[in-house]
């Protein structure tokens, strides 16, 4: 049998099922299903919407980007660079990096920021390329 991978726009709210926490889920041709709280939390992630935009379509939010970065770690090398390793929520790793011309100038907290916004930056786009396909579909 050969493996397939979707991602796709739903609803969902809390519920319960024979005594087990899960979730009702609703899909965008009205089929309605129920999965367990960890399956379903596996699977999906909740949108919260852009209040900086105009409209109500699904969008991006800093606080998705800040909440899909999981753990990060700051690391000079040498005297005067610093690289950032992102940990995203699924096993996704990015490795950013910054430097200065003079060791004398170097600031291991400014070199972190400079790389977290890049990180940040790619985030963005990740989720945004999730969000289109989840919004749209493959085809």
């Amino acid at each position: 049998m050969k493996q397939y991978m979707g991602i796709k726009m739903i609803s969902a709210e809390p519920m319960e099922k024979d005594g087990r926490a899960g979730y009702k889920v609703v899909y965008a041709d009205g089929y309605e299903s129920w999965s367990p709280k960890d399956v379903f939390e596996a699977a999906y992630m909740e949108i919260t919407p852009n209040p900086h935009l105009k409209t109500d379509k699904p969008s991006i939010s800093q606080q998705m980007v800040d909440d899909f970065i999981k753990e990060t770690e700051v690391t000079t090398m040498g005297e005067k660079t610093t690289v950032v390793r992102a940990v995203l929520r699924n096993g996704f790793e990015i490795v950013e990096s910054s430097a200065c011309v003079s060791a004398d100038n170097y600031d291991e907290t400014l070199g972190a920021e400079i790389c977290m916004k890049h990180i940040k930056d790619k985030v963005w786009m990740l989720l945004g390329f999730l969000l289109q396909t989840a919004v749209t579909g493959i085809n």
